[in-house]
């Protein structure tokens, strides 16, 4: 079971406050470099799409980014749990909706928050929007206004709509409950079903539940009245229709008595032991509010052995979160240019979902979670970051669309479309949070030297938080405890040593520093004296076993915080150097830069280590490694010693290590493009693919590549992981964020987790 994750309000603020305010941007997507691109963009070449488009409507989707444009539209009048805050104070939320769409779809989006509450004007208002969006997600907008609302637009706009606060939750409910149905051995036909709360979300869900099956004399509603009975006076019509006739029924205790499934999307802790153990055999329990559910999830097992529960948190099982539909539904209704998402549609989308389930999970998924997966009572639906989804669930809706005649794009080729799916989002997906899971799992101790640093400080509460390491704090106690007080940071029961305050352990290191530097011009004072500082201090707690790990770094050079590490614990045995990788993370999936930081020209022998020491790191990330031995030359075009060397590593390679795909010497853009390959070079291994791993011949090549493209490209730099020691230490950039620190202390415990099995 996960932990439960602390969000502090301070870091939430920071979070959206610092560089660019908020969570998104608009980038352009062709080249405005020029006085000819800026011609072609907008005056006067401009015109031509236009006129084209005035000709055919329809080529606003070949010439302009609406086919591929969201609007998330709220008037914040049932924002989340926090009610009618407002336009204004919707825009986070709405945002980070857009973010989503983007991360899990690749959809732009856009969001747009009404000050009206009024439906006839919010309703004319999003339809004058049509022209701009190919699709609408209504959110946050409060009952019964969000029902006529939507049944509305859909009826004037001819393009996918849809309120994700209805329908998003029914449709991964409902998948949910199919599958629960399955192992607990009953019919949706033949059960009686009690949804408590009757809100929009639990009237969507109660509907779609219909569609797929349950009968309406078996279903009982409790709203804040009671049950939903027909001799209530207070009900309008959309509560009317779910009215039962059981009028003896006056509380949801009463209405869940024999009940087979318990549907609750109303307020926390409003279900006690007592009225579960009262449901019928093997009952089914959903108790979907949040960010309290029901009943809690621990309490509902242990009153009922025999119940399957889900709730809204990611830190039980059998999570429902809409997550899984919305971003695919979209996905699959945007690329067919689908006029409506319809009820076929919807079922299209619980079915792949539920089928999903049902499906051996891939490792890279258990990976993540860090748990065995498979389909049974604490694994109903898929989990987000399973990556099939969005093959999965939008080629669903996709195929839909087209069988109910909505579609005005038909898809032709579908092994296309799904290799289109898949490279929407590269291999990208989730990478730390892989890194980061690991860590979790089996969290190490790790020292932290610096720890008089706000940076540092703040690194080491967020990796307790979140479970993610045990920081062992060095320095003086007495300005870590003031930092601690004026960055209002808590770090209970925290462990901090004072390596100079420590004269005994610290005369120990230096007794066995001096044994093992003896005869390489070390006296025992200046063992003694370097035991003062915390880099070489650490690095002794960690040589000992006193610590699993250490990063430092933060506020000095790579290499004079590299060498205590060298010289203390040394490298793994059978090297004879030591490597710097970094993971370049982007859209167009992981690829592995090394050497970056340690070895300045290394010859042919260390760059074969160097290649092996990269590839059993990117296997270590599910990554098939593809090297390429680069150089300024292809293929011996050049006699130069610099690239001969890179020759004679390859050769070694594939006389010693043929399981290996490695090639070179080859130029970094030749490796990249496998069409220059297979027309030039055809006879190259890397030319059906390309590269994915980049072995550079000299640290200044290397470490200049990679600061560039981290700073011009889109891309997320991971590292510098040093490859090659007998323990984990991995030494920080100068200056880098919190962020980064977090991400370099999870390294270190995967490290730590399984070494000389990943780096």
């Amino acid at each position: 079971m996960a932990k439960k994750m602390i969000i502090r309000r301070e870091d939430s603020l920071e979070y959206h406050a610092t560089g660019k305010p908020g969570k998104i941007e608009i980038v352009p997507t062709k080249p405005v470099s020029t006085v000819r691109d800026l011609s072609l963009a907008y005056s006067p070449g401009v015109a031509y799409p236009c006129l084209a488009i005035a000709e055919d409507v329809n080529k606003v989707y070949d010439y302009t980014a609406r086919g591929n444009l969201v609007a998330v539209i709220s008037n914040g009048t049932a924002v989340l749990g926090l009610g009618n805050i407002g336009p204004e104070a919707s825009k986070p939320v709405m945002e980070g909706k857009a973010v989503l769409f983007k991360k899990y779809a690749d959809i732009d989006s856009v969001d747009i928050e009404l000050r009206s509450t009024d439906i006839e004007e919010f309703i004319t208002v999003v339809k004058a929007l049509e022209p701009t969006f190919g699709g609408i997600n209504l959110e946050d907008i409060k009952a019964p206004e969000c029902f006529e609302i939507e049944q509305r637009l859909r009826e004037l706009l001819h393009i996918p709509i849809m309120h994700d606060d209805q329908h998003g939750t029914a449709i991964i409910s409902a998948a949910a409950l199919l599958n629960a149905l399955e192992l607990q051995g009953k019919r949706l036909e033949d059960v009686r079903v009690t949804v408590c709360g009757a809100g929009a979300a639990a009237i969507s869900c109660t509907k779609l539940y219909l569609e797929l099956g349950l009968k309406l004399e078996n279903l009982v509603m409790v709203d804040i009245g009671g049950p939903l009975t027909t001799d209530r006076t207070d009900l309008d019509p959309m509560r009317a229709q779910f009215a039962t006739s059981r009028t003896e029924l006056k509380t949801l205790a009463d209405a869940m008595v024999d009940a087979d499934v318990f549907i609750g999307l109303s307020a926390g802790n409003i279900v006690s032991a007592e009225m579960v153990q009262r449901m019928a055999p093997k009952p089914i329990i959903f108790a979907l509010a949040n960010p309290e559910p029901e009943i809690n999830y621990e309490l509902a097992r242990a009153a009922r052995p025999d119940s399957i529960v889900a709730t809204g948190r990611s830190d039980y099982p059998n999570q429902v979160n809409n997550v899984l539909g919305f971003p695919y539904i979209f996905r699959g209704a945007l690329d067919v240019r689908a006029t409506q998402i319809n009820e076929a549609m919807k079922l299209g989308a619980v079915h792949a979902i539920a089928q999903l389930a049902r499906e051996s999970v891939p490792p890279e998924v258990v990976q993540v979670y860090g748990q065995h997966l498979s389909f049974g009572p604490e694994y109903l639906i898929p989990k987000p970051m399973d990556s099939r989804l969005i093959t999965t669930v939008s080629m669903a809706v996709a195929r839909a669309a087209m069988e109910s005649g909505v579609a005005q794009h038909p898809i032709t080729d579908w092994h296309a479309y799904e290799e289109q799916l898949m490279s929407r989002l590269g291999l990208n997906k989730g990478l730390m949070r892989i890194i980061i899971a690991r860590a979790q799992r089996n969290p190490k101790r790790i020292v932290m030297p610096e720890a008089n640093n706000y940076k540092i400080l703040k690194a080491a509460q967020i990796l307790i938080d979140e479970g993610i390491a045990q920081p062992i704090l060095l320095g003086q106690r007495r300005l870590i405890e003031e930092s601690l007080q004026e960055f209002e940071i808590e770090l209970p029961d925290v462990q901090i040593i004072d390596p100079q305050a420590e004269l005994k352990q610290r005369k120990y290191f230096a007794d066995l520093y001096f044994k093992s530097r003896q005869r390489k011009g070390l006296t025992p004072t200046e063992a003694l004296h370097r035991m003062r500082y915390r880099n070489y201090y650490g690095a002794m707690m960690v040589a000992q076993g006193m610590a699993d790990g250490m990063i430092c770094g933060l506020t000095e050079g790579y290499a004079s915080a590299l060498v205590p590490a060298l010289e203390v614990i040394g490298l793994e045995p059978g090297l004879s150097t030591c490597a710097g990788l970094y993971i370049m993370n982007s859209r167009h999936g992981i690829h592995f830069f090394a050497d970056c930081t340690i070895n300045r020209l290394p010859d042919a022998d260390r760059l074969v280590e160097i290649a092996l020491l990269t590839a059993r790191a990117a296997r270590y990330f599910n990554v098939e490694p593809r090297i390429a031995m680069l150089s300024y030359s292809n293929f011996g075009s050049s006699k130069d010693p610099m690239a001969q060397k890179v020759i004679r590593a390859t050769e070694r390679l594939h006389r010693e290590h043929p399981e290996l795909i490695v090639d070179g010497d080859i130029q970094a853009n030749v490796a990249l493009r496998p069409d220059l390959m297979q027309e030039f070079f055809p006879f190259t291994k890397l030319a059906e693919q390309g590269a994915n791993t980049f072995i550079f011949p000299s640290l200044g090549s290397a470490n200049i590549s990679y600061k560039l493209l981290q700073e011009l490209g889109d891309v997320e730099a991971i590292g510098p992981v040093l490859l090659g020691l007998a323990k984990p230490v991995h030494v920080l950039q100068m200056g880098c964020s919190v962020r980064e620190i977090v991400n370099m202390a999870a390294l270190v415990v995967v490290d730590a987790q399984g070494q000389n099995e990943f780096f």
